[in-house]
Order: C-alpha cells, then sequence, then structure tokens
C-alpha cells in the first residue's frame, strides 16, 4: 500500500534496453515517467539485463546491492520500499 508514501525513485538502467524513468508515488497514486526527475528521492543504477532479472524475482535487491550489480544513491532506507510496494515476479 501506498498510502502515507511520498517518494520519487529515479531508475537509470543501462546497456541497449536501457534508458532513464523515474517512479513517482504520491498521495496513493503512481505514476511513471521516462526521463529524469528533477529531485529524486533515491536513484537505483544498474544494467538492463539484471534489472530484468530484479523485475523477475530471479534477483534479490539486496544480493544485488552487495555484489554491486545496483548501486544507490539518495536515501538508502527509502529504497527498501520498492520491494515492499512492488511485487516483482512472474
Amino acid at each position: 500500500r501506498s498510502e502515507g508514501v511520498e517518494v520519487i525513485f529515479q531508475f537509470t538502467i543501462a546497456g541497449p534496453g536501457g534508458g532513464d524513468w523515474f517512479v513517482e508515488i504520491k498521495d496513493g497514486a503512481c505514476k511513471v515517467e521516462e526521463g529524469s526527475a528533477d529531485k529524486p528521492t533515491t536513484t537505483i543504477k544498474m544494467a538492463d539485463d539484471d534489472f530484468v532479472q530484479l523485475i523477475l524475482g530471479r534477483l534479490d535487491g539486496m544480493q544485488a546491492f552487495s555484489s554491486g550489480k545496483l548501486k544507490v544513491e539518495g536515501d538508502m532506507m527509502k529504497s527498501q520500499l520498492i520491494a515492499k510496494l512492488f511485487k516483482f515476479r512472474v
């Protein structure tokens, strides 16, 4: 549930399938846009292949961070909300 959550996640995905997108959660609503947010709460950087594996639930976010496959800038605690707000499994 996103009620009471106000956050902007910036995703910078490297590789041929990559790009920049941001997810803004505010007032119980979620908006996704291509590009860069002016003031993201947290920026997540990773390779396109690793991002796909994360979304499919085949790559654990904490393990990806520990191994250097996923880099976080900004509010580290808020980055942990991603797993709670989105269910990455197929």
